[in-house]
């Protein structure tokens, strides 16, 4: 190789090798340049402050106050009557307790109804046992004597009537011609009728009298009914089909509850603080929410005075319709009895007052339009579906009647 053919090769490499440089550098500055992202800046710290009346508020849209349908009645202070409450026991009262006896001596049986079993409720007429009786000869002349007599009172009524019907048509017919009295016609219009049930009462007298002796030649007696005397309730039976009684043995025993008293223990010291000579309050011990049956009244009622040395109590009576039964003889039940004084409290709705799962109790306050507080109450005592209050809001605010259950679920997040 000639020293001319050396060169132009060394200058063709040289070119060729800067081209190769030229068009990597154009690649390379050519290519989408990779931007880095940056870290944000962290946020600013702000401090809110919680102003004390935005605590317990509740602030609704005029859709949610309309869904709810809040009420809301005003705070009033009044003058109440105050009351406490006593301890009471439910007892029969004196007289409706009636202990049927056997009108003679004679054997037990069971009528075709069959036998009453005790705690049962009976009617008045109602069969309870059948009595058949053994007829001694003392008492089959007894009988037969009071028979006869039995005859006599008839006729002799009979008499009376036919006397007392025949001065009743003649009084008519005197005042029909002006010549007699109005009163003179109701005077023996009453004589009459008189001797009508004196006759009636002989008639059945005599029938009785013929039942209990049957067949009178062969010593025995027709059964006889013992009825129940009155409505009520079989407190006891004292004697049993088929058992051989007395007369005058004591058969069983029928209570009248459609009245029941009330015995109330109170201690001497609370005797002058308390109206016992005013109706009272009976509520039941076992009453739960939402019962229909929450307090009876209860008026008192005079009865023999009793009381109780050892506990330094005196007793206060008091008597509860009871027509629906549900008062038991024995049973506690609790007796609000009025005091003498009379407080100026505050009061509002009971069904404004909301318990929390702690036993506090609150009511929530109109502070706004669409906007309630919920503030805490201390209730003394309810009363007529009222309050009464120690402490609470200002007379004349306004507090949430209905709705407030579902503002306090609001609030604590557990709304509908």
């Amino acid at each position: 190789m000639s020293y001319r053919s050396g060169l132009l090769t060394g200058v063709l490499g040289s070119l060729f090798c800067g081209g190769v440089c030229a068009a990597a550098w154009w690649v390379a500055n050519s290519a989408t340049p990779v931007v880095k992202a940056e870290k944000p800046a962290p946020p600013a710290t702000v401090t809110k402050v919680l102003k004390e009346d935005e605590i317990n508020v509740v602030k609704l849209t005029p859709e949610a106050e309309q869904r709810i349908g809040i009420e809301t009645a005003a705070v009033e202070r009044r003058s109440i009557r105050q009351s406490r409450t006593y301890g009471g026991e439910v007892m029969v009262p004196l007289g409706q307790s009636v202990l049927v006896a056997a009108p003679l001596g004679g054997e037990l049986q069971v009528t075709d109804k069959g036998l009453p079993r005790p705690g049962a409720r009976v009617r008045k007429g109602q069969p309870i046992l059948l009595l058949s009786p053994l007829l001694t000869p003392e008492a089959r002349t007894t009988l037969a004597a009071a028979r006869v007599d039995a005859e006599g009172q008839i006729k002799n009524a009979r008499t009376q009537v036919e006397g007392t019907r025949i001065a009743f048509q003649r009084a008519k017919k005197l005042l029909r011609d002006d010549v007699g009295s109005q009163r003179n016609v109701d005077e023996t219009e009453a004589q009459h009728e008189f001797a009508q049930k004196t006759l009636e009462a002989a008639e059945a007298r005599r029938d009785l009298l013929i039942k209990a002796l049957g067949e009178f030649e062969r010593g025995t007696g027709a059964p006889l009914t013992i009825e129940a005397p009155t409505d009520g309730l079989l407190r006891a039976l004292n004697a049993q089909p088929g058992q051989a009684v007395p007369a005058g043995a004591a058969l069983f025993e029928i209570v009248d509850l459609s009245r029941v008293w009330v015995r109330v223990p109170i201690y001497v010291g609370d005797e002058f603080e308390l109206r016992t000579d005013e109706a009272a309050e009976v509520v039941p011990l076992t009453a739960r929410p939402g019962s229909t049956w929450l307090s009876e009244v209860a008026k008192p009622v005079d009865a023999p005075p009793s009381a109780n040395a050892n506990a330094g109590t005196v007793d206060a009576y008091y008597e509860v319709e009871n027509s629906h039964g549900r008062l038991i003889p024995g049973e506690r039940v609790g007796v609000v009895v009025p005091l003498v004084n009379e407080a100026t409290s505050l009061i509002l709705p009971w069904s404004a007052v909301i318990h929390d799962i702690h036993g506090g109790t609150w009511v929530y306050e109109a502070v706004a339009e669409r906007t309630y507080s919920r503030r805490r109450i201390v209730v003394r005592f309810v009363r007529d579906a009222f309050a009464v209050l120690d402490n609470g809001p200002a007379v004349g605010a306004k507090v949430v009647t209905a709705g407030a259950a579902e503002l306090f679920g609001t609030e604590v997040g557990f709304s509908k």
